[in-house]
C-alpha cells in the first residue's frame, strides 16, 4: 500500500527546515515523521546568492530529513518568501457566456483572466496564487460563490501574488539538483497561516505576522479570505545586532538576551529600550501597510505573531500596546495542531506546507485550486529553462 507522505521545505535566510509528515486513512491531523533544521548558507533576505553553498546546504537538510524520518524524499512543497513576494489586487469583468444568462465556472475563470489582464508589471514576474477575493454581478457585490446565479456582466476582484521568476528558478534549481522534485510553491505567509490561524480568526478578521531572520512578512485575512500580503526588509537579526552594540557583547550572547535565555540585571531597563525601538520599528512598518488597507485598529481578532522573532520577552505585550488590537504568539494553536509534536511557531511555514500538500479542502476554500494548474505549467517552464 502506497504511504501518503507530504514534506514541506522552507529555506530561510538563516536556517532551512523541513517537516515530513504522513497522512493516515481516517486521520485529519498528520503524523510528524521529522523536524529538521539546518543553517542555511548562500542566501540574504530570502534569496540564493551563492548557489553553490545553497545547494550543499540544501542537501545536508533533505538528507538528514530522509534519515530522521526513514524514507526517501522525492517530492517537496516549496516556501516562497523574501523580499521580491509581493501582492496586488486588480479587478476584472466579462460578459456572461450563455445564452440564458446564468454564471457557470467558465465565466469565473474568464473573469479572473480578465484580472491578471490588469496586472501591468509583470516583467520577471511570476504568478504563483490568484485567489478571488468578490465578486459582482450587474454591479451588485455576490454573497458567496456566483455559480448559478444569472446576469449579464460579471466581475472579479482578485488577489494576485507574484514572485521573482528569477529566484524562483534558482530555488527549482538548487532543489533539483540536491536530488528532490518541488511538486508546488506556496507563498510563505500563506503555509503559516495554514498551520497558525483558525477559522474564526480569519472570518473576524486578523494580520499574521512571521518576523525572520533578515525580513518580516505579513498577510491579512476578513471573511476568511487573504485580501493582502506583504514582505519588510527587517527582522529580529536587526534586534540582535542592536543589542550586541548596545550592550556591547557578542553576538551568540545578544541573541541569548533577546529570547530570555541570559538574563542581564543590571542594564535590563537599556535592553528594553533597544528591543522596544527596533521592534516599534517592525511594527510600523505593519500599521502603516494596514493603514493603506484602511484596516488599522479594525481586526478584531487582532495580531499573531510567529517565527523565529516571536521569541522575544514580552513581545505580546509590545504588540497589544502599538496597535491596540489582540496580540498573541502563535505557540499554542501549532502545537495543537500538530499532536503537540511542534512547540516552537517557527516551524509553523514547514507545517504549514504540509496541510496545504494534503488539504484540498484549503485550497478550495481560498479559491487557490482555479490558478493550481497555472501555476504548475510555470513550475515546468522554468525548469525546462533549468541546465
Amino acid at each position: 500500500m502506497t504511504r501518503h507522505i507530504v514534506t514541506g521545505i522552507d529555506i530561510g535566510t538563516s536556517s532551512i527546515r523541513i517537516v515530513v509528515c504522513e497522512y493516515k486513512s481516517g486521520s485529519k491531523v498528520p503524523q510528524v515523521l521529522a523536524l529538521v533544521k539546518k543553517n542555511s548558507r548562500g542566501l540574504r533576505r530570502g534569496y540564493i546568492l551563492q548557489y553553490e553553498d545553497a545547494v550543499d546546504s540544501i542537501t545536508e537538510a533533505l538528507r538528514e530529513a530522509e534519515r530522521v524520518a526513514g524514507v526517501r524524499i522525492k517530492q517537496v512543497i516549496l516556501a516562497l518568501g523574501g523580499a521580491t513576494l509581493e501582492s496586488k489586487v486588480i479587478e476584472g469583468g466579462v460578459i456572461v457566456s450563455r445564452a440564458d444568462s446564468e454564471i457557470n465556472s467558465n465565466d469565473i475563470n474568464r473573469a479572473i483572466e480578465a484580472s491578471e489582464g490588469g496586472l501591468t508589471d509583470l516583467a520577471n514576474k511570476s504568478i504563483v496564487h490568484r485567489v478571488p477575493i468578490a465578486f459582482k454581478l450587474d454591479g451588485r457585490k455576490v454573497l458567496g460563490r456566483p455559480e448559478g446565479l444569472k446576469g449579464s456582466k460579471l466581475e472579479a476582484q482578485v488577489l494576485f501574488i507574484t514572485y521573482s521568476s528569477h529566484h524562483l528558478k534558482d530555488f527549482l534549481s538548487a532543489i533539483e539538483a540536491a536530488g528532490a522534485h518541488v511538486d508546488d510553491v506556496v507563498a510563505s505567509p500563506l503555509a503559516a497561516s495554514f498551520a497558525i490561524t483558525t477559522k474564526l480568526q480569519k472570518t473576524a478578521g486578523c494580520v499574521l505576522a512571521n518576523i525572520g531572520s533578515q525580513t518580516t512578512s505579513i498577510i491579512v485575512f476578513e471573511e476568511s479570505l487573504p485580501i493582502s500580503l506583504k514582505v519588510f526588509p527587517i527582522g529580529s537579526t536587526d534586534i540582535t545586532n542592536d543589542i550586541a552594540l548596545g550592550l556591547k557583547i557578542p553576538l551568540e550572547e545578544a541573541e541569548k538576551v533577546k529570547t530570555g535565555e541570559n538574563d542581564p540585571a543590571a542594564v535590563q531597563k537599556k535592553l528594553d529600550e533597544i528591543i522596544e525601538a527596533r521592534l516599534s520599528d517592525i511594527f510600523e512598518f505593519i500599521e502603516n501597510h494596514l493603514k493603506r488597507l484602511g484596516r488599522n485598529g479594525l481586526l478584531p481578532a487582532g495580531i499573531i505573531i510567529t517565527g523565529g522573532g516571536s521569541g522575544i520577552s514580552d513581545i505580546e505585550d509590545l504588540a497589544k500596546e502599538y496597535f491596540k488590537l489582540p496580540a498573541k504568539v502563535a505557540v499554542p494553536a501549532v502545537a495543537a495542531s500538530s499532536r503537540n509534536q511542534i512547540r516552537d511557531s517557527a516551524w509553523s511555514v514547514a507545517y504549514g506546507l504540509c496541510l496545504f500538500g494534503a488539504d484540498m479542502e484549503a485550497e478550495e476554500s481560498l479559491g487557490i485550486k482555479i490558478g493550481k494548474q497555472a501555476k504548475l505549467n510555470i513550475i515546468r517552464w522554468i525548469k525546462e529553462l533549468l541546465p
